[in-house]
């Protein structure tokens, strides 16, 4: 058995006893949503960050920073600044206001049916196509950390699909929460290891390592070059709307992160707001702590490796954990991998149980059956088949996508269809009198299907390859693209609050709807009346 492989189990083992240990107290709704809202504020802290940086977070940016530099360590600004926007403005209310989804905020004086079904259509959405983007990515990392035991791209998927649902239907809230914090910190120590260990490669001298970054060379197009990291322009320039693709990106990752019902159920498990605002600060610590760090693990793969050599060894998806084998040999290799297959799998547990919770909730108990759940655990038992289903559709689509498959435009439009559909109708309805049920359909419709468009018709999806490209590498459409721009959310954002805003004025005055707003204020703003935490 090779170290990584050791590792890997070592730690599905330590998970599954923490599933067992959280099963036998999971009973209820409550509990199986919510953990019984009896997560402390450093827990939760630690969970959200746990949830938050995802494998694109500690592979995909380090790999980004690896191969653009300055333009790919903008990548790490945008996520780092994003939970501002979650501390700033929904944090607290939500806590306060809502029970188990983020469509309880918005039903608590608006028309719930309506209202909730867009929500849950919006939030599976969002989870689904961020769980197939991790799934695929899952599969293709571990099979290239695990090659030489000889584990296949469908074995990896089904198995990261197959703990994914053991997680969430046996354990509930509690023992995903748990396998967050597990992983998160992991990831904190692996991370901090690598800085280090890239800091004494250079002396423990930060101006070296600063002096090394302006000058990484590398082969570019056949020829041999020498470029200076510190500088914009490797990924983002004029011919390619670099400056407003930026925005776009930053404006995604600033309100998508606000609107991701992954993130946003976290404050739900916290038994008030005081601790929601104290499980902010942990996570914005953690996130920032973690995101200054992708600079030593980018730059440093960059000057210690060189992208040739990632290139050559797995792509800038590997930049992280060879850099960890190129200063501290396998073993620590095989440590990083490790980091990276929890990482996969505490985020994509985390969709799974937000995707499965909003169906049952909002869609099979409010609209279905109009808020009324028929027989006792009736709800816990359709979240736990929703679970199975999404899970087995997750495997299935990433086995017939294939490891090759480009799924980055899946990512992004999770995050665009977030802060395009869901954050523009959180926002107005916590702090517009006049905001009413249509403003709210039509707003997170409009969100939806702008951002779903812009995406389609980008050069994500729709670009002419050259002659020569591997098939799974081929855009879906191949023409040239309508939408210049990678990411919608420049455009698709204004679009979600103006279908809000327009529709708003559309229907005539809701009275209830105004009534309860100065309810719903108090309640956010003070904790009045909210969700208490469950006796055990």
């Amino acid at each position: 058995m090779t170290p990584a492989l050791g590792m890997f189990l070592g730690f599905v083992l330590v998970t599954l006893a923490i599933t067992y240990w959280a099963a036998r107290r999971s009973q209820g709704a409550a509990a199986f949503f919510t953990a019984s809202r009896r997560i402390t504020g450093w827990q939760n802290g630690v969970a959200v960050a746990g949830d938050y940086m995802s494998a694109a977070s500690f592979l995909g940016i380090a790999g980004l920073i690896a191969f653009s530099g300055y333009d790919g360590f903008m990548f790490s600004v945008g996520w780092l600044v994003a939970y501002l926007t979650v501390l700033l403005v929904v944090a607290e209310p939500l806590r306060n206001a809502g029970k188990y989804t983020m469509a309880d905020v918005l039903a608590y004086r608006l028309n719930p049916r309506p209202v909730r079904a867009m929500a849950a259509i919006s939030t599976i959405t969002v989870s689904t196509f961020y769980m197939i983007a991790q799934m695929v990515g899952a599969g293709a990392l571990v099979t290239l950390l695990l090659g030489s035991s000889h584990v296949s791209y469908q074995t990896a998927v089904i198995g990261v699909g197959v703990l994914m649902i053991i997680y969430v239907v046996f354990g509930g809230m509690l023992a995903t929460t748990w396998v967050q914090i597990i992983k998160a910190i992991l990831l904190m120590a692996g991370t901090i290891l690598l800085s280090i260990l890239v800091v004494a490669h250079f002396g423990w001298s930060l101006g070296n390592f600063f002096d090394a970054i302006t000058r990484v060379t590398y082969h570019d197009k056949g020829a041999l070059v020498t470029k200076n990291f510190l500088e914009p322009g490797l990924r983002y320039t004029a011919a390619n709307h670099g400056a407003l693709d930026l925005i776009s990106l930053g404006m995604a990752l600033v309100f998508g992160t606000a609107g991701l019902p992954h993130i946003l159920v976290r404050f739900y498990t916290v038994p008030d707001a005081k601790t929601a605002r104290v499980s902010v600060v942990w996570a914005m610590v953690l996130i920032g702590s973690f995101y200054i760090m992708t600079t030593f693990l980018g730059f440093g793969a960059a000057t210690i490796v060189g992208r040739d050599f990632i290139a050559s060894h797995g792509g800038n998806n590997m930049s992280a954990p060879l850099l960890a084998q190129a200063l501290a040999g396998d073993v620590f290799f095989a440590f990083i991998a490790a980091i990276a297959f929890a990482t996969i799998l505490a985020v994509v547990a985390g969709l799974t149980i937000s995707a499965s919770t909003s169906f049952a909730h909002d869609f099979y108990t409010a609209v279905i059956h109009k808020g009324t759940e028929r027989r006792p655990g009736e709800e816990v038992r359709v979240a736990r088949i929703t679970a199975f289903v999404v899970g087995a559709v997750a495997i299935g689509i990433a086995i017939l996508l294939g490891k090759d498959a480009n799924v980055a435009f899946l990512v992004a439009l999770a995050f665009a269809v977030a802060a395009s559909a869901n954050l523009p109708v959180i926002v107005l309805s916590l702090f517009w009198k006049r905001f009413n049920t249509t403003g709210a359909v039509l707003g997170l419709a409009t969100g939806l299907v702008a951002s779903l468009a812009l995406i389609i018709i980008s050069p994500s999806i729709m670009k002419i390859d050259p002659p020569g490209t591997a098939a799974a590498a081929r855009h879906l459409i191949q023409h040239a693209p309508i939408f210049p721009l990678e990411n919608p959310g420049i455009l698709s954002i204004p679009l979600g609050f103006l279908g809000a805003i327009l529709g708003t004025f559309l229907q005539r005055r809701e009275p209830g709807a105004e009534a309860r707003f100065a309810e719903l204020s108090v309640r956010a703003n003070t904790g009045l009346g909210a969700e208490k935490a469950t006796p055990e």
